[in-house]
């Protein structure tokens, strides 16, 4: 069901403060609030801009065709809008969404799915594999990671892991390739995930009472998996998670 946007300005306000250009139009980036993958770019007039507010979907204007168009309307690849942001000149519009399939009209998720260049050589010569699993891990190919190249601190790149499966979850949760795992989850549907987070918890607990680390290392990285995967089910982003402890953290402490 759509659900229309609460504006944090008045239209009065939101036209004032909105750069339009010389066709009155706006560039609107489209990112998946999950994963934070840049789906798309496209273009909002002031119509346009009015109907994705009120009905909380993507709609936009197309310069080829000069007519409105609802994301998703024909293809049911719809994106149903979490966020609307503008830039601070103006003159951009960002959309966090939740889209109910890939963006592209090739039938990838994002539009920007072809490498142009990469900080890891090893990127532009075979396409990086995300694991299945966090048991498995990549080694580096050189003494700078494609982390610290691109400037991310070690705290994050400890963490990086994390973020590269809860996108390849959201991929195939879109995608459904035949014979992944992930999508035999997502077929079964919320019992089954349930059932798989009750049964590696236990498991975990188990390796923890045997005192055994490697099986209990084993145990969680299969339970954070399952765990990310009932994230993805209910539309639930890890950042959500994240943002929960760290108000924890700042909360004032008793002891």
């Amino acid at each position: 069901m759509n659900q229309p946007l609460q504006l944090a300005l008045s239209y009065t306000e939101l036209k004032q403060n909105i750069k339009w250009d010389a066709d009155g139009l706006i560039p609107t980036v489209v990112q998946d609030a999950a994963t934070k993958d840049v789906l798309m770019l496209a273009y909002m007039n002031e119509d346009s801009l009015q109907k994705s507010i009120e009905t909380g979907q993507t709609w936009f204007w197309s310069r080829s065709r000069s007519e409105l168009w609802n994301k998703g309307a024909t293809s049911g690849n719809t994106q149903q809008i979490l966020s609307l942001n503008y830039d601070c000149d103006g003159d951009t519009l960002l959309a966090l969404v939740s889209p109910q399939g890939p963006a592209c009209h090739t039938g990838e998720t994002t539009c920007f799915y072809r490498l142009l260049a990469s900080a890891d050589q090893e990127g532009l010569a075979t396409e990086r594999s995300v694991t299945e699993s966090l048991n498995q891990a990549t080694t580096p190919t050189s003494n700078a990671s494609p982390q610290e190249a691109a400037g991310i601190s070690e705290a994050d790149s400890r963490f990086a892991v994390l973020a590269e499966l809860e996108s390849l979850i959201a991929q195939r949760y879109i995608e459904r390739p035949e014979g992944a795992y992930t999508t035999y989850l997502f077929e079964k549907g919320i019992d089954k995930i349930l059932k798989k987070v009750g049964e590696e918890t236990a498991e975990s607990i188990i390796a923890a009472k045997n005192q055994d680390n490697d099986e209990l290392r084993y145990e969680v990285s299969d339970l954070i998996y399952h765990l990310l995967v009932l994230l993805r089910e209910r539309n639930l982003p890890l950042d959500d998670i994240m943002a929960e402890l760290e108000r924890r953290h700042e909360r004032p402490r008793r002891d």
